[in-house]
């Protein structure tokens, strides 16, 4: 059992019909047929949405988001309309909201990584492949991969895991020129945001993208390259054989399985409230990310 600790009740605002709260995001059609995304300061960990959020996480995770579509705009087309909110909405939807093309989506979590970790080393462990790929003996959690490589998985509800699957199971689903058009676009915007990152200090361990069809295009949708949907290590800390420092939600994982949280992730019961001090690491990490890969101040 996972998903909501405490799901919320959506926001009604006029003029939007309310789609669907996902961990982070609500989801709105305006009267146009757009779609209106919202990013709350929700956190997940463990398939649990969490009862405590994380001040400005939504506003970090957007601002972003529009900086990578910018760094990405010569290699895909992006859904992003207006960052308006609109009309009646609360102020605090100012920063967190944007307003999308509705696209035909496609129903695969497009993965990319650079390196191995997660849910790829442990396959790795296993087979000595990912996602039905071979890679070659000896390495280790963190070890960069010989190229980067594509690693799709299906889309799951709230409170699912993802499953990884092959290439082939993807062109089974979709097409094989969809699929094939989804490997080079995810490669390529892999490459261009590691680059970038590389250049700031950062490692892109790997990252997950998804994209919906506009007509015959091919379109980078939800959000981009932010700590909720890669894995973002400080380069000189970087040394393979564990767990690398991350800008993400580590702080939230490694305390709801101390002892001083007192949960068990293997019950069926939620997880606690998290204490000031992680939420403020977090938020820490979140706002880190944003500055390093920007190079502006976050406000």
């Amino acid at each position: 059992m996972s998903g909501f600790v405490e799901k919320p009740e959506p926001i009604q605002v006029p003029g939007l019909v309310h789609l669907h709260t996902g961990k982070v995001r609500e989801l709105y059609r305006n009267e146009t047929g757009d779609l209106v995304m919202v990013a709350s300061d929700r956190i997940s960990a463990y398939d649990w949405v969490l009862p405590t959020e994380i001040p400005d996480k939504g506003r970090v995770l957007t601002q972003l988001s529009l900086w990578w579509f910018d760094q990405l705009a010569d290699l895909l087309p992006h859904h992003v309309l207006s960052t308006e909110p609109p009309a009646g909405a609360p102020a605090d939807w100012a920063g967190r909201t944007l307003v999308c093309k509705s696209l035909n989506m496609v129903p695969v979590e497009c993965v990319a990584r650079g390196y191995l970790t997660g849910s790829g080393l442990a396959e790795y462990t296993e087979s000595r492949t990912v996602c039905g790929l071979a890679l070659p003996e000896g390495l280790v959690d963190g070890s960069e991969l010989p190229a980067p490589i594509f690693t799709p998985a299906t889309k799951a509800a709230v409170g699912e895991h993802d499953e990884n699957v092959s290439y082939e199971e993807v062109a089974r689903q979709v097409g094989a020129e969809t699929a094939a058009q989804l490997r080079q676009a995810t490669l390529a915007a892999y490459s261009r945001a590691r680059n970038i990152a590389r250049e700031r200090g950062i490692i892109l361990a790997d990252t997950k993208f998804e994209f919906g069809f506009d007509g015959e295009s091919l379109v980078i949708a939800d959000e981009v390259l932010t700590p909720d949907s890669s894995r973002f290590w400080p380069a000189e800390q970087w040394e393979p054989g564990h767990a690398q420092p991350s800008y993400d939600k580590q702080f939230v994982r490694d305390w709801l399985t101390s002892a001083e949280s007192g949960w068990d992730r293997r019950s069926e019961q939620p997880p606690p409230a998290l204490p000031q001090h992680v939420v403020d690491a977090t938020r820490a990490k979140y706002v880190e990310a944003y500055e390093r890969l920007t190079g502006t101040v976050w406000s």
